[in-house]
């Protein structure tokens, strides 16, 4: 009997693609082994939205290599698409499948370790940001038909999961590639009818995919959770017009506005790249100010990464110097944290309801889970209360 090992790298999208690997092979007789072992089989998902992700693709197939020598090594995901060769010339024994759904389980009804399950219902992007290159990699968007969703939901829901996060490379482009054209509002309210499952949370959206009629959904709903992931990337609209960005700084914070008006309680969290090819520091200090004007939850932070094909990676304005770059990430990092703890001391002494996901590691009898505004919480509990909705109060 075989011993296999996966490893992924990046989105939530690939997230649930390594989970439809793993079924695939372990129906296959596989037996998947912990990370201090040796595997006879190594699978890694790759991602190649930066160069940094390109790097640590490589450095595991070379350390999976360095582990069992004789070892196949099986490599699939968004860097193979355009960098195979690259892969292949790294060491015999590397399998590169560029159409990762040749090893694909067709549904998927477990996510090992996990409370919330991911539900893939969409694939690429029409969008073609000058600095991304995942339409090149991933192509135009497609659209999973609503009944394969449902079955799959209603597969995951029997197997225990309480939530499920529905994801997508462009998630809110869901069923406008149909015939019969329908909204992502269509796969929310399909699911809402499946007994047994408490939560439906979306990954992250464009933020104009965020209808008015997902948000009243959204505030109607016993379901849907109130937190949106609405990627900014930059506050200033020179930039955010060279990064083709389909909206405008006033556009982006009118719809933060708009939804914290309808949904009081909601967390928002938000993208931001900086050091963008000519971004200077009043450029920069636009992203600054609608950060603290919108007060997100979190933002993730990502220094600019030039992709070949891009557009951006053509841009003549020059590369911003790395040093400013980390000094501008740094100072956007101590906005975030500050905003989180604003967010956070709204709901001091407010109840919550919490799902449990697992003990902290260093202390058994504390528990952590998320609200369903992405509020993180720890809950105090000898016995399991894992993929429990507990209802608690925050203190701090």
């Amino acid at each position: 009997m075989q011993t296999i090992k996966f490893f992924t790298l990046g989105c939530k999208v690939n997230q649930y693609e390594t989970q439809a690997i793993r079924e695939h092979f372990l129906k296959k007789g596989f037996t998947e082994i912990s990370n201090g072992l040796a595997a006879d089989v190594y699978v890694i998902n790759t991602c190649t939205v930066t160069h940094k992700a390109d790097a640590e693709s490589f450095n595991l197939i070379r350390r999976f290599r360095r582990q069992n020598p004789k070892a196949k090594i099986i490599v699939t995901g968004c860097l193979t698409k355009l960098d195979s060769n690259k892969i292949l010339a790294l060491s015999p024994g590397i399998s590169v499948i560029k159409d990762k759904t040749k090893i694909m389980s067709k549904t998927v009804c477990d996510f090992k370790g996990r409370t919330r399950a991911f539900l893939k219902i969409q694939d690429g992007c029409n969008n073609h940001c000058s600095y991304c290159k995942v339409p090149l990699v991933r192509g135009r968007s497609k659209s999973r038909p609503l009944a394969q969703v449902i079955k799959e939901a209603r597969l995951l829901v029997n197997k225990g999961f309480k939530e499920i996060v529905l994801t997508g490379i462009c998630l809110g482009s869901y069923g406008r590639d149909f015939k019969r054209k329908i909204e992502l509002t269509a796969v929310i309210k399909a699911l809402e009818e499946i007994e047994g499952l408490s939560r439906i949370r979306l990954s992250s959206i464009e933020a104009g995919d965020v209808s008015d009629a997902l948000i009243d959904l959204m505030r109607r709903s016993k379901k849907l959770c109130h937190h949106l992931h609405i990627p900014v990337q930059s506050g200033d609209d020179k930039i955010l017009k060279k990064m083709n960005r389909r909206y405008c700084r006033a556009t982006y914070l009118s719809l933060i506005k708009k939804l914290k008006k309808k949904i009081p309680d909601i967390g928002i969290t938000t993208d931001v790249l900086v050091g963008f090819p000519g971004e200077t520091e009043e450029n920069f200090q636009n992203t600054v100010d609608l950060i603290n004007e919108i007060e997100p939850l979190k933002v993730h932070i990502f220094p600019y990464s030039k992709r070949e094909g891009t557009v951006a990676s053509l841009n003549n304005d020059g590369l911003s110097d790395p040093y400013l770059v980390q000094e501008r990430m740094r100072k956007l990092a101590c906005i975030s944290d500050e905003c989180a703890r604003k967010f956070r001391r709204r709901f001091l002494n407010k109840k919550l309801e919490v799902l449990v996901e697992a003990r902290k590691k260093t202390n058994p009898d504390i528990w952590h889970g998320y609200a369903s505004n992405y509020l993180r919480a720890e809950i105090k509990s000898e016995p399991d209360i894992s993929n429990m909705i507990c209802c608690i109060k925050l203190r701090t």
